[in-house]
C-alpha cells in the first residue's frame, strides 16, 4: 500500500496556470490546498527519462525535495501504433519550432501534420489505432512516491477537425464516443469525463482517498 495523502498543501509540478487550475478542481472535494511549482518559484527539472512515468517521477520528486511537501506531477502524449508507439514522451517535441530563428513556441498543427505524413509514407491501409497516455506521480520528501496510468484509446484522423481541444485533439477520435467526432469537435466536460488524465485521476482517487 502506498503512502496516503491527508490534506494540507499539495505542490502541483507544473509553471502552467491553466494546469494547475484543472488539477486543483479535480483535488479540491479532499481537503488539498494546491500550490504551483511556479509560484513557489522552483526550478523546472529536465526531462531526461524515455517513459511517461520516468518524466512524471522526475519532476514530483524534485518538487517534492524543493518544497519539502507532497508533490504531483503529470507527464501525457500521444502513442500511434504504427509508429511504434512515437511521438510518445516527445509528443509536445515534435511541436517545436524553436530552429527557426525568431519564431519560437510550439505548432501543433506542424506537429499533426508530421504524423500524418508519416502515416501516409506507410501506405493507404495503415492502421490509424492511436492512444493518449497520461502518468500522474505523487512524491513525498525523502523518495516514497506512487504512479498512475490513465489510457484513452482511439484512432487518428485527417484532415483536423474542431476548435474546441488543443495539441493533437483535433485528429484524434476516441474510441469511447463510438462516432467519428474528434477531441476537439466535442464539449470539453465531455471530453475530460472520458480522456486519459480522468482515467489516471480516478486511479489516483481510489487509491489515495479510497475506503
Amino acid at each position: 500500500m502506498s503512502r496516503k495523502l491527508s490534506g494540507g498543501s499539495l505542490v502541483i509540478a507544473t509553471h502552467n496556470a491553466g494546469k494547475l487550475k484543472e488539477i486543483s478542481a479535480l483535488l479540491d472535494p479532499y481537503g488539498l490546498k494546491c500550490l504551483s511549482a511556479g509560484a513557489l518559484g522552483l526550478p523546472e527539472p529536465p526531462e531526461t527519462g524515455t517513459t511517461f512515468v520516468e518524466n512524471a517521477l522526475i519532476k514530483a520528486r524534485a518538487a517534492a525535495e524543493a518544497s519539502q511537501m507532497p508533490a504531483l506531477a503529470d507527464d501525457s502524449g500521444l502513442s500511434v501504433d504504427a509508429l511504434g508507439g512515437r511521438p510518445g514522451v516527445y509528443t509536445a517535441d515534435w511541436a517545436e519550432r524553436q530552429w527557426f530563428e525568431g519564431d519560437p513556441g510550439r505548432d501543433w498543427y506542424m506537429a499533426m501534420g508530421k504524423v500524418e505524413g508519416m502515416l501516409q509514407e506507410l501506405g493507404p491501409d495503415i492502421d490509424r489505432r492511436a492512444a493518449f497516455h497520461c502518468v500522474l506521480a505523487v512524491a513525498w520528501p525523502g523518495g516514497e512516491s506512487a504512479t498512475y496510468e490513465g489510457l484513452c484509446p482511439g484512432a487518428l484522423t485527417w484532415p483536423p477537425r474542431g476548435k474546441m481541444g488543443f495539441g493533437y485533439d483535433p485528429v484524434f477520435v476516441p474510441s469511447a464516443r463510438h462516432g467519428e467526432e474528434t477531441f476537439a469537435e466535442i464539449e470539453p466536460s465531455e471530453k475530460h469525463a472520458i480522456s486519459h488524465r480522468a482515467d489516471a485521476f480516478a486511479k489516483l482517487v481510489a487509491d489515495q482517498f479510497g475506503s
